[in-house]
């Protein structure tokens, strides 16, 4: 018999990775999540924001962002600035704000179109697997482990996984998409 819990494993490993990349994706309310891959010179370090400062929500499109050393902010200041993100930054000395405006239509359909990317990046990675675990059948097939009637079971099995995974992958597009939309 052959066994798929191992590609099972990797599709689920890649679809919580695929979540947990749309979390960095911002939808109009403030999440402190979208700071997750900016990182700051701690002393010559590389570190993450979250480990850092202390990361509030006080309003719906408000961070606030505490620095534990009042010497860090300039250089927080410098990391949001440079990145990706889009909003510049505001600090008062001692904390810094970041205050995230309304989305256009115009950007969000383009966050909408950013999210089915992904979301057809993370199918890819899913089939990839799907291709890896026929190929492992195959060669157990050949090598007389399993029988042909194994292998023929081991590859519907393998792609009726492959289907609910990519499902899975669906509902959570669109489940972004609804929020990204949602004004």
């Amino acid at each position: 018999m052959f066994d798929i819990t191992p590609f099972e494993d990797k599709m689920s490993k890649s679809n919580g990775i695929f979540e947990k990349d749309l979390e960095t994706i911002r939808a109009g309310r403030a999440n402190p999540r979208v700071l997750d891959k900016i990182t700051v010179d701690n002393y010559g370090v590389q570190s993450p924001i979250s480990q850092v400062a202390n990361i509030t929500v006080p309003e719906p499109r408000l961070l606030q962002i505490a620095p534990w050393d009042p010497s860090m902010v300039k250089a927080i200041e410098k990391s949001l600035t440079t990145s990706d993100l889009g909003i510049n930054p505001s600090n008062d000395g001692k904390v810094i704000r970041l205050v995230f405006p309304e989305l256009t239509e115009e950007r969000r359909k383009d966050l909408s179109k950013e999210v089915k990317k992904r979301g057809d990046d993370a199918k890819v990675a899913i089939r990839n697997i799907r291709r890896e675990a026929v190929d492992v059948a195959e060669k157990a097939e050949k090598a007389s482990t399993i029988t042909e009637d194994h292998l023929k079971k081991a590859r519907d099995d393998i792609q009726k996984l492959t289907d609910r995974k990519v499902e899975e992958i669906d509902k959570i597009v669109e489940t972004k998409t609804k929020e990204i939309m949602t004004v």
